[in-house]
């Protein structure tokens, strides 16, 4: 028997992906909505797999600080060099700024928070997303 609970965050950015042909090469933005999913065998003595609103807080609050209305680069990227100069929101990754890699960062984050993350689910429009599975 497992438990599942999902929560729900919507946060904005900017990226643009490298070795890329197509529209995505482009610096451009989504509204992205991200749904974490936390899995226990087990439910706390408040008979929850985690209360929603502690999820929330603590994920969100890092979203908001580290991703929402960042322009999401890779750190190669010729860009970031001309950002930082212009003091402009930034977050560099490793890999290209793909949902995938953004799910993974975030599912990361949450695993590293201590929190029972299953997956995490990255809405990058309303037809289309990427999950990332640890």
């Amino acid at each position: 028997m497992t438990y599942r609970v999902t929560v729900q965050i919507h946060f904005c950015y900017g990226h643009r992906l490298l070795d890329y042909e197509g529209a995505c090469a482009h610096p451009h933005g989504h509204n992205g909505l991200v749904e974490i999913a936390l899995e226990s065998q087990t439910l706390d003595h408040r008979g929850m797999v985690f209360d929603f609103g502690d999820v929330k807080r603590d994920v969100k609050a890092w979203i908001d600080a580290t991703m929402d209305h960042q322009m999401i680069l890779r750190h190669d990227d010729p860009l970031v060099a001309w950002l930082e100069e212009q003091g402009e929101p930034l977050l560099t990754m490793d890999d290209n700024p793909t949902a995938e890699n953004i799910a993974r960062a975030i599912y990361d984050h949450v695993r590293g928070a201590g929190y029972p993350v299953s997956s995490v689910k990255l809405w990058e429009t309303p037809t289309s997303h990427a999950t990332y599975s640890g």
